[in-house]
């Protein structure tokens, strides 16, 4: 019996060595990619020669601007040499040239600058090289980023590897993994005056705690409610940073912030007898999912009317009628979204059906607005939402006569 025991504890001690060693591998590997990203970004261009005048032309259809915009920036370009020039809104309208004459200079490490005006001054030119090498450095940031949250979810699955099950922890790692490759196979461009690397961290740590968040439901457990409040705080500083789903900041703000409260305490409240850290959960009645149904349709039809007549204005949509589509997908994505909320709140199996078309809602907003590393949050969705459905069905035939009893407050 010792010796069964001693076979038992001795490949565990070895996997849990091997997984430390990882976490200090990624943890090392963050800091490292993030120095060598800083020392390239802030390398000293060295001599700048100027080399030609170029002839460019404004590549019109990505601007879209209105008198919102305080700057508008203008791309021109002439194959693959490319030129930004910001202007103000009254500026811009009085812009009548469909060409501009850039003009060309090289460093002493042979990286190419380009300006509207042969007269730079060294600040211009170190703000250009800046700019430049934070672009072609911008995987090695985004590298840095994705191993500091993988390493945050290994730390995580390491610290409560008790509380977690071998499905669990693989699902949640695999997920973590595959947001990591794509954050660095997809960078993502700046948008309205925000860095492609900021923009890319907040969608890291949004998938980061949104699987926690539904695994923590599909555990039944209520301290999925405390990272949800870090989840809507992540989403509502995406939609500020990108101008864009309004529907779901306003949800987020005013629905989903205080729900988040009142739900972990309705939970806490509805504790399952046998086990402390389980809520007993129920499910809907055929007439209630009618009536949530037709809701979810008058919302949807309202809202998007509304949003869409706004004139909101971000240079993350070139294309109104791209932006009109997705305000009344995004619409309908935050009637499903309360309507999943209310079902959170009452402990209610239908709500992860409302999760399963969330997720294709905001997976198609994804694709069509290029956030593709985003797909991957929507993709653990998917195989979470499938795993707390066969969970809480199990829970709820097994305490079918309790259920029975149960009340919803």
């Amino acid at each position: 019996m010792i010796q069964f025991f001693k076979n038992n504890i001795e490949p565990r001690k070895k996997l849990r060595t091997a997984e430390i060693i990882v976490l200090i591998a990624l943890v090392l590997g963050s800091i490292i990619s993030l120095c060598v990203g800083l020392k390239e970004v802030h390398s000293n261009p060295g001599k700048v020669d100027y080399v030609q005048s170029i002839v460019m032309k404004r590549n019109t259809q990505d601007e879209d601007y209105s008198s919102d915009n305080t700057v508008c920036d203008v791309t021109y370009s002439k194959g693959d040499k490319q030129l930004v020039v910001s202007y103000s809104y009254e500026e811009y309208t009085q812009l009548k040239n469909k060409t501009i004459t850039a003009y060309e200079f090289k460093t002493s490490n042979g990286t190419d600058l380009y300006f509207d005006h042969k007269d730079v001054s060294q600040k211009e030119v170190k703000n250009s090289y800046k700019q430049v090498m934070a672009n072609k450095t911008m995987y090695i940031f985004n590298l840095a980023s994705s191993l500091f949250i993988l390493s945050l979810s290994l730390a995580l699955m390491l610290l409560f590897s008790k509380q977690f099950t071998t499905y669990e922890k693989s699902w949640f790692m695999t997920i973590m993994v595959l947001a990591t490759i794509f954050a660095v196979a997809f960078p993502e461009e700046s948008a309205n005056g925000v860095n492609g690397i900021v923009i890319m961290l907040l969608y890291l740590l949004d998938t980061f705690l949104n699987i926690l968040c539904e695994l923590l439901i599909s555990k039944q457990s209520r301290y999925n409610f405390l990272v949800s409040v870090a989840v809507e705080i992540a989403e509502i500083a995406m939609c500020i940073v990108l101008m864009y789903r309004f529907a779901t900041m306003v949800t987020t703000l005013f629905f989903w912030l205080p729900i988040d409260i009142i739900s972990y305490i309705n939970w806490s409240k509805h504790k399952d007898e046998e086990e402390d850290e389980l809520t007993m959960v129920r499910k809907l009645k055929g007439y209630q999912e009618v009536l949530v149904i037709v809701g979810i349709f008058v919302w949807t039809i309202v809202v998007g009317y509304f949003i869409s007549g706004l004139d909101i204005a971000t240079d993350f949509y070139t294309n109104k009628t791209l932006e009109t589509w997705i305000i009344y997908i995004d619409a309908c994505a935050s009637a499903v979204g309360i309507a999943n909320g209310l079902f959170i709140f009452f402990r209610l199996r239908e709500q992860w059906i409302a999760w399963y078309i969330c997720a294709a809602l905001e997976a198609i907003i994804n694709i069509l607005s290029g956030q593709y590393v985003l797909l991957i949050l929507k993709l653990g969705y998917f195989t979470n939402t499938t795993y707390g459905y066969i969970k809480w069905t199990k829970y709820i035939r097994e305490h079918q006569k309790t259920n029975e009893k149960l009340s919803l407050f």
